[in-house]
Parts: C-alpha cells; structure tokens; sequence
C-alpha cells in the first residue's frame, strides 16, 4: 500500500469502529471502560480504536488496559511493549498474575479453564477499579466462529454479542470491533508493525475454534456473501419455520 492507501484503509477501520459502537449503543457517557490487553493484534487494534475514540467530546469516557499472565503456561509477555502501547494513548496500564490447575475439572477442556480464569481475573480487576464495562478484543470472524462452533457442539443458536449486560456482576461486556473482519486486522498489523507476543501454549492445539476457522473459509468460498447472510441470520430468527420445543422430551 501507497501512504494515502494506508490512510484511507485505517480510517475505513476507525469508520466501521465508530459505526459498531454506536449501532449497538457500546459506550456511553462516564463510562470507565477495562480494555483486556492479550498483546495479540486484535487487543492492540482495540487500544487504538478506542484511544482515538476517547478524544472525542462526547460521549465522554476513561479507559484503563489490563494484561492478564498465566504463570502455569509458557506465554512470554513482553510488559514494557504493552505498557508504552496502552500509554501511548492516555490509558494506564494494569498487570496481573494468575494460573490453573487442570485436574480440578476434567470436564472442561484446558483451553476453558485458562480463559475462564482470565476473565475472573478481569472481572476482579475491573471492580477493584470501579469499571462498569470491559472491551474485548473479539472481531466479526470471532463471533461467527463461535456461533458455529455453538450450532456444532453444544446444541445452540447463539454467540458472543456485541454488547452482553451482566447484571449479576454490575458490569457489561463490549465488543467494539463486531464489524472487524479479521483480514482486516491482520493488515493493520503490517502497517502498525505490532510487536508479536511470544507463545507456546501446549494446549492451544485441542481449541476447536481453528476447525470453525477454516469451516467459515469453506462456506466464503462455496458463497462470497456468506458473511453476510451468517451475521445477518444472527437477528433475523424465523421461529415460524423452526421445530417448536418439545416439553417433557
């Protein structure tokens, strides 16, 4: 890409931004918003979109950014980067320790466990600090997958949605980047030269989010607008043509 090209595919991104916050009613005035940091490209692009974000007037909004370090996987966090990345833009940056066990529950899978106990560490995190919402860094490919990987396995029509209030905790989840392809991602990556995490999880390979990865490539290529219609069907439910649940099966 030219340097006007590099322009105008980033503001591209920031317009698809603003469009998913406001479409989905993601941030609101005095928000103080926890931004979880991976370090991995999307959660970078996040801290972008919403450092920018947050200079303008309104609605006005904090924002803090935390990283969460499980001790027990061989994950080497590069602290100083994320700390002058989420710095760079006005956002104070937290770090946080915690680990698993994976013979406490033989049900889950060890992918489940090491990203439950990273939200119980956000969700701490955010309480402590008194943060009403917390921005994860899911793109649209993300909350497709997962609705497929939903349909698959558990038995479910359902995803992660753009906006999920938890009343239990007093806190609500916000995914400002729904409208992000991650194709997308990945080229804000080349141009912004993000800093790649170190990563060897012996887990990561029994994730069943990889096979719904390439399940989606399938059906793009079978259909162009595939992507279109899937995120489409998401609010457009026709109970009339569906089975009607069976009581006392």
């Amino acid at each position: 890409m030219t340097e006007k090209e590099e322009k105008n595919f980033i503001y591209k991104l920031h317009r698809k931004f603003r469009k998913a916050v406001e479409l989905y009613g993601l941030i609101e005035e005095n928000d103080k918003i926890l931004i979880g940091l991976s370090g991995g490209k999307d959660s970078l692009a996040l801290i972008e979109f919403l450092g920018e974000k947050q200079k303008i007037f309104h609605p006005r909004f904090s924002l803090l950014a935390v990283h969460v370090s499980m001790t027990n996987i061989p994950y080497q966090s590069d602290l100083t980067y994320l700390k002058e990345y989420a710095e760079r833009y006005g956002i104070e940056f937290i770090h946080v320790e915690t680990s698993f066990d994976i013979s406490t529950d033989h049900r889950k899978s060890p992918c489940f466990l090491c990203s439950w106990n990273r939200r119980k560490a956000i969700f701490t995190v955010a309480k402590e600090h008194g943060c009403n919402k917390i921005a994860l860094g899911h793109h649209q490919d993300d909350i497709l997958q997962t609705m497929l990987m939903n349909l698959t396995f558990q038995g479910s029509f359902s995803t992660m949605p753009p906006l999920l209030k938890m009343d239990k905790f007093d806190l609500s989840i916000i995914r400002p980047m729904a409208l992000l392809k991650e194709n997308d991602l990945v080229e804000l990556e080349k141009i912004r030269q993000f800093r790649k995490q170190k990563k060897n999880c012996p887990y990561e390979k029994d994730s069943n989010r990889s096979e719904m990865k390439d399940v989606l490539k399938r059906l793009e290529e079978i259909n162009p607008n595939a992507r279109h219609s899937m995120w489409g069907a998401l609010t457009n439910i026709q109970r009339d043509y569906l089975p009607k649940e069976i009581v006392g099966k």
